[in-house]
């Protein structure tokens, strides 16, 4: 088992274990979320390919590169609340196991017409639920201090949207249409298998009562759940803008060759997967607030230089690689922030309508920006636009979401009260939260110190894990 240090008025004090088995569900849940992520992304980098082959209209080919993005994005909402309901293990299987029907279907008969792509596109949303599934699996299995770091590294799972990227063309250009979904297809089944076998929900996981609807509008009731959305659909949603339209951008705006816009959007793509976790880690230590306003900080300021279109060496590169750091560590930051603030049976509720307005944020601003290029002729309002939407953010982070998060007492803030709640009712919901915390913190420590006996020669994995 591990431990780490909290910070507590100051001074460090022991956190609670963390049970061996946090790191393989941890590490599981990540490459789960890159696989069907990839599986996500497949038809983005064919666009051209298909409109070239089926004469398709501009409009066409955007409408094929959506549709997956829009499924997958408001997808994440009842998958996540049934996540809440039936956990990871159950999940995550289901879900990169039905990402495999429509991944096949336009590999082997589905990309002969517009028609045919569209309908396997809308099916092929289902890997993008995945995201909602990992984040709840992940936060049951670590303690509060660690759950930044823990989602963060969880989170890097995005990159498997470049993957798709990186392979696609060149597997269709060395060994046909089929080639790049079969191995998607063959990864996504995989997986599934592995996960079924080893994937496991923590220990006292907290299993809600009543239907996935009533506890959506739980989860909307929280002031959290809008404070994220708004918050993720400014950072992951600009991570998902730049990565779809940045390469449109440089070549537009720079004269770069396709090749070389490639190249450089992948690096966009990675440095932001890579500064994730640290987003994650340091909302860990030096609290998520700050990071998410260091982050935004950042982001209006680069999004300022670039609106001025400086040369690409080195200024508007430098530009370009700071929003991508800061844009990492903002989305790592929000998930820290909603790993502390959510009751534990709302997580995948929550996450889910993060995860959608994060999705949603990607969709409007290329289309923005092809816009306001086509009408002026340069992408300076794009950016300045993106700034105001920073600065925007930067005001609610610093005033509503830091009220919320340094409010007394561990139960989250409601929107509104409902109708004859008081002071003392809320008090009993927080306590509530505060004992179901307490739990799971002991059962997460009876869960360490049979990893600690099977490291010492006891069999207790059984027992513990085949239910």
């Amino acid at each position: 088992m591990a431990r780490s240090a909290a910070v507590d008025g100051g001074r460090e004090t022991p956190a609670a274990p963390v049970p061996a088995r946090a790191w393989l569900v941890l590490a599981l849940a990540t490459v789960g979320f890159a696989v069907d992520f990839w599986a996500w992304a497949l038809l983005s980098p064919l666009g051209p390919r298909f409109k070239d082959g089926l004469h398709l209209s501009s409009f066409e080919q955007s409408l094929l590169v959506a549709v997956p993005v829009v499924v997958g994005s408001l997808g994440r909402i009842p998958v996540g609340a049934l996540t809440d309901r039936f956990g990871g293990r159950v999940m995550f299987p289901l879900v990169s196991a039905a990402t495999v029907v429509p991944v096949l279907y336009l590999g082997l008969a589905g990309h002969s017409s517009l028609g045919a792509l569209l309908a396997g596109g809308f099916f092929l949303g289902i890997g993008g639920t995945a995201f909602a599934v990992g984040v709840p699996v992940v936060n049951a299995w670590f303690p509060p201090e660690r759950r930044g770091m823990a989602v963060g590294v969880f989170g890097m799972g995005m990159g498997g949207t470049a993957v798709s990227a990186l392979t696609t063309v060149r597997l269709v250009d060395a060994h046909g249409m089929r080639t790049p979904f079969l191995a998607t297809a063959a990864a996504l089944t995989v997986y599934a298998v592995l996960a079924a076998v080893l994937l496991r929900d923590a220990p006292g996981r907290t299993v809600p009562a009543g239907p996935p609807t009533r506890r959506l509008a739980a989860a909307l009731d929280l002031s959290v759940t809008w404070q994220a959305a708004a918050l993720y659909a400014v950072a992951f949603g600009g991570y998902v803008a730049f990565s779809v339209y940045l390469p449109t951008y440089l070549r537009t705006g720079y004269g770069l060759t396709q090749t070389d816009a490639a190249n450089r959007t992948a690096g966009f793509v990675l440095l932001a997967v890579a500064t994730r976790p640290i987003g994650g880690w340091l909302s860990d230590r030096a609290g998520a607030v700050r990071v998410l306003a260091w982050s935004l900080g950042a982001v209006l300021a680069a999004a300022a230089v670039q609106a001025f279109t400086p040369a690409l060496a080195p200024t508007g590169t430098a530009a370009f690689l700071v929003m991508a750091a800061a844009l990492g560590a903002g989305s790592g930051a929000v998930f820290a922030l909603v790993a502390r603030l959510a009751p534990a049976d709302t997580v995948g509720s929550v996450t889910g309508v993060v995860g959608a307005a994060g999705g949603l944020g990607g969709f409007v601003p290329p289309l923005l920006m092809g816009s306001l290029y086509g009408a002026c002729g340069s992408y300076a309002i794009g950016l300045v636009l993106l700034g105001a939407v920073a600065a925007a953010a930067l005001a609610l982070t610093v005033t509503g979401v830091r009220h919320a998060a340094t409010a007394p007492g561990p139960g989250p803030r409601r929107r509104t009260g409902p109708a004859g709640s008081t002071d003392k009712d809320r008090n009993r919901d927080r306590n509530k939260d505060r004992n179901r915390d307490r739990d799971r913190d002991r059962d997460r420590d009876t869960e360490a110190n049979r990893d600690k006996d099977t490291d010492t020669g006891v069999d207790t994995e059984a027992e513990v894990f085949d239910v």
